[in-house]
C-alpha cells in the first residue's frame, strides 16, 4: 500500500511539474545594473527541493516570477550529499527550503509562503 501511495504521489507530482513547465511566468524587469545587484545578493541563497513538490514548485515558480538565479539543491534522494546536509542541519528533512549564508551566519527557511514572503520583500 505505502509502494502505491509513493508512486502515486510521485506521479502526480511529475504532472503538477510537466504543467507548471508549460505554464510561462512573466517576470519581473529590470535593467542589467538592477539585475547585477540582486544575482549579488542572491548568490549565497539556496533552495532545497523535491521536483514533483507543489509546495517547491510553488517556490521555483516565485522565484522565476522574480527573475532571481538561485542554486536548487535536489534533496528528495535519500543518501544525498544535499539530503543529508539538511538533515544534519536542522534536524529534518522539510522541503521547500531555502538557505541563507550571510558570512558564519546561516538561516534555513521552511515553508512556501514564508519563502515567498521573504524573497518579495528583498527582490520585488
Amino acid at each position: 500500500m505505502r509502494f502505491l501511495l509513493k508512486g502515486f504521489r510521485n506521479g502526480l507530482g511529475a504532472i503538477i511539474a510537466f504543467i507548471s513547465w508549460i505554464v510561462p511566468v512573466s517576470k519581473v524587469k529590470r535593467t542589467s545594473e538592477q539585475q547585477h545587484k540582486v544575482d549579488k545578493e542572491t548568490i549565497n541563497i539556496e533552495l532545497y527541493q523535491f521536483f514533483g513538490c507543489p509546495f517547491c514548485i510553488k517556490t521555483r515558480r516565485m522565484i522565476k516570477r522574480l527573475n532571481l538565479h538561485i542554486i536548487t539543491r535536489n534533496a528528495q534522494t535519500i543518501g544525498s550529499k544535499f539530503r543529508d546536509e539538511i538533515q544534519r542541519e536542522t534536524g529534518k528533512v522539510q522541503v521547500p527550503c531555502l538557505k541563507i549564508t550571510n558570512g558564519d551566519e546561516v538561516q534555513w527557511m521552511f515553508e512556501s509562503n514564508e519563502i515567498s514572503t521573504y524573497l518579495n520583500k528583498h527582490f520585488r
